[in-house]
C-alpha cells in the first residue's frame, strides 16, 4: 500500500516500562499507552507489547534504588528486542513528591539519561507535577523522529500485517510501524 496518511492520523503505540511498584499505572492518560508488568514471571507476555511501539517511558521510582538500577536492562531488552526497528524512549524518575525520601540524586539519574542517548523528567502522579509534560516530552520526540527520519512512518494494523490489510483485512486502527533509515 503506497497511499500516504497525515502524520496526524497515526496512532503512536507507546509502553511503559519499568519494575513493579514503581507507578507506572498511575502516570496512564487517556491515550493508548500500555502497561508492562514489571515482573520477571510476565516477561514473556511483556516482550509482545515491545512490538510496534513508536516509544517507551523507562520509569523508575525515585525512592527505589534497586528501580533505578534496574533501567539499563529494561533500555537494553527492549532495544533487543526490537531490533532492527527503532523506538524513542523518555527516562522518568516517578514519585518526586517524596522528597524526604528519596535514594536517587536528578545528577545521577540525567548522567544515565546522557547515556542511554535519552530525555529526563521527574514526575509524581499524587500531586501532578509534569505528568502532562512527561507525555508532550515523549510525544514530541516521536513526532520529531518522523520528521527527521530517525522513524519511517508505514501503514500497519495493530492487529494484523500490511499483507492482512492488503487481503481485505479489518483495522480498527493506524499506528507507527518504525524501519531503519
Amino acid at each position: 500500500m503506497s497511499q500516504q496518511w497525515p502524520r496526524w492520523q497515526y496512532q503512536f503505540r507507546v509502553i511503559m516500562l519499568g519494575d513493579s511498584t514503581v507507578g507506572k499505572s498511575s502516570l496512564l492518560v487517556k491515550l493508548q499507552f500500555w502497561d508492562t508488568a514489571g515482573q520477571e514471571r510476565f516477561r514473556s507476555v511483556t516482550r509482545s507489547y515491545y512490538r510496534n511501539s513508536a516509544g517507551g517511558m523507562l520509569l523508575f521510582d525515585l525512592t527505589n534504588r534497586a528501580s533505578f538500577e534496574s533501567v539499563r536492562q529494561w533500555h537494553r531488552e527492549v532495544t533487543d528486542t526490537v531490533q532492527p526497528f527503532r523506538m524513542v524512549f523518555l527516562l522518568v524518575g516517578h514519585k518526586s513528591d517524596l522528597a524526604g525520601q528519596r535514594r536517587v540524586g536528578r545528577r545521577e539519574a540525567e548522567k544515565l539519561a546522557a547515556a542511554l542517548g535519552v530525555q529526563y523528567v521527574e514526575t509524581s502522579a499524587k500531586d501532578a507535577s509534569n505528568v502532562v509534560q512527561a507525555f508532550q516530552m515523549l510525544t514530541v520526540a516521536i513526532y520529531q523522529a518522523l520528521q527527521t527520519g530517525r522513524l519511517a512512518a508505514t501503514e500497519a494494523c495493530v492487529h494484523g500485517s500490511p499483507r492482512a490489510l492488503q487481503g481485505g483485512g479489518e483495522c480498527p486502527y493506524w499506528f507507527l510501524n518504525y524501519f531503519p533509515q
